[in-house]
């Protein structure tokens, strides 16, 4: 160091101009002024180094901790990359109020994890040294935010629909049978959209084995939300397909339809197997005419008796405040096998699994549309009579041999479990539908599918409460093993 040249320095800076290099040179040589002035520079220099660890840490606290928003009971992970930060320098740490919300940091992931157990904006304290301060030296504090939301489970509210209303159902109903060598299990549950404001359960069911004829009639119907009155409309639907083949069916041509099916298993004739899926045809055409009237006849009578009832302007006519989807099954057991017929309007789903699962059979194609609105209803004559899907494409005739699972739902399940109409036409997706009831979920839900078990109706019940995004219409799922 050139000590005058420094001396020189300070002096002016005190404003003391010295021009004799002599006199400077003696007065820097003295050791006391030597001293002092080694110990102004040291000073200096560990001033600009606090002074550099200072800025560092500005630095650091005005970083912005990329952490991750969670969502309690879901599980949390959130890396915090220090290189990538720029904080290499950073020799000692330690995150505070972490564990007050079931969070941690993971050392060896350098990750923030956990299961979050409470729900807002938790302010953390990160607590840290950098390269260059004394192990005595103070931690610094950063203070940064991680945001829980809440379950959105927990959001929705579960108000009860009022019972003192007309056309009151149950939020919450399941029945389990025995129907000739198969059983059945149907639940159907309101949804949590319904629920959320205390409006009612729009879905319904039914069914009946005829022990007389071995038949059996499985009937699940979706009312249109946005129609006040379709919660009635479903309930009617379903149970008039009951009535109608428990009283109305002809049972002259029952009877001939098991003949000609016996004769078309002894002899396989084409011919005949035509003439069998017409009259099957017919059958269960008379049976929708028959659903139809019984709807309209009802709506026009109570628009007469409570006209107060009739007030939506989106409604053409009484008919249309009972708008139904509609799917049924009639099915049977021959010694060669099941005779299987279905119907189906709107976007409610029918299929079969075989016996040793694999494959599945779609049985009835959907009313849906590109952007919604693509529904249709038993309630609307125009379905009746539409050229460009007929009447006729609506029925189904099927013989299997024998089959695991018979299945018919809502688009609450549909929605929910396949997404989109393609996948019901994929086998695969089925295997997955059948493991799901298995326990294969989220929640470890399962159904047993057990003849011996008398709890199979709530275990469904409760399968039905699983969670899916976007997806909390009605759900109702009939399944005959």
């Amino acid at each position: 160091m050139d000590e005058s040249r420094y001396i020189t320095k300070f002096l002016a800076n005190s404003g003391i101009v010295v021009n004799d290099t002599k006199l400077i040179d003696d007065f820097s040589a003295d050791p006391k002024v030597l001293e002092l002035a080694n110990q102004i520079l040291y000073n200096q220099k560990i001033i600009m180094d606090k002074w550099k660890l200072n800025e560092r840490v500005n630095t650091i606290n005005s970083l912005v901790f990329p952490v991750h928003n969670g969502t309690v009971g879901i599980k949390y992970y959130s890396k915090v990359d220090f290189i990538k930060l720029g904080l290499d320098d950073i020799v000692k740490f330690e995150f505070k109020g972490l564990e007050q919300i079931g969070l941690s940091f993971d050392e060896k992931e350098d990750a923030i994890v956990g299961i979050p157990i409470e729900s807002g904006e938790t302010k953390v304290s990160f607590l840290f040294k950098i390269d260059g301060e004394l192990d005595s030296d103070k931690l610094h504090e950063k203070i940064f935010s991680v945001i829980i939301n809440p379950d959105p489970k927990t959001l929705w509210k579960n108000i009860e629909s009022d019972k003192n209303d007309p056309f009151w159902k149950e939020e919450d109903v399941f029945v389990s049978d025995k129907i000739g060598d198969k059983n059945i299990v149907i639940a159907s549950k309101r949804g949590r959209s319904h629920a959320n404001v205390g409006s009612f359960r729009d879905d319904d069911f039914a069914y009946k084995y005829f022990n007389n004829s071995g038949w059996t009639v499985v009937a699940v119907s979706d009312g249109a939300g946005s129609y006040p009155l379709s919660r009635k409309g479903s309930e009617i639907a379903c149970s008039t397909v009951v009535e109608y083949f428990e009283k109305y069916s002809d049972l002259e041509l029952s009877k001939l339809f098991d003949e000609k099916l016996i004769e078309f298993n002894d002899s396989r004739n084409e011919e005949l197997l035509k003439e069998i899926e017409l009259l099957a045809k017919k059958n269960l055409y008379k049976a929708t005419v028959f659903v139809y009237e019984k709807l309209k006849a009802y709506a026009d009578q109570l628009s007469i008796d409570s006209p107060e009832l009739f007030n939506n302007p989106k409604a053409k006519s009484p008919l249309d405040y009972f708008h139904s989807t509609l799917i049924f099954t009639l099915f049977k057991k021959f010694d060669f096998g099941y005779v299987v017929l279905t119907f189906g309007v709107g976007d409610c789903p029918i299929a079969i699994v075989n016996k040793d699962k694999t494959s599945t059979t779609l049985l009835n194609w959907l009313d849906v549309g590109e952007f919604g609105g693509g529904t249709r209803f038993i309630t609307q004559p125009e379905i009746f009579h539409s050229e460009s899907n007929p009447m006729i494409t609506r029925f189904n005739f099927q013989i299997h041999t024998d089959f695991s699972y018979l299945f018919l739902m809502t688009d609450g399940i549909y929605d929910a479990k396949f997404v989109v109409e393609a996948n019901l036409e994929k086998h695969e997706k089925w295997l997955e539908f059948i493991s799901d009831l298995d326990g294969e979920n989220e929640s470890k839900t399962l159904v047993e599918f057990n003849r011996e078990n008398q709890n199979i109706g709530q275990q469904l019940s409760d399968w039905m409460n699983f969670w899916s995004p976007g997806n909390h219409d009605d759900r109702t799922l009939a399944i005959i093993y």
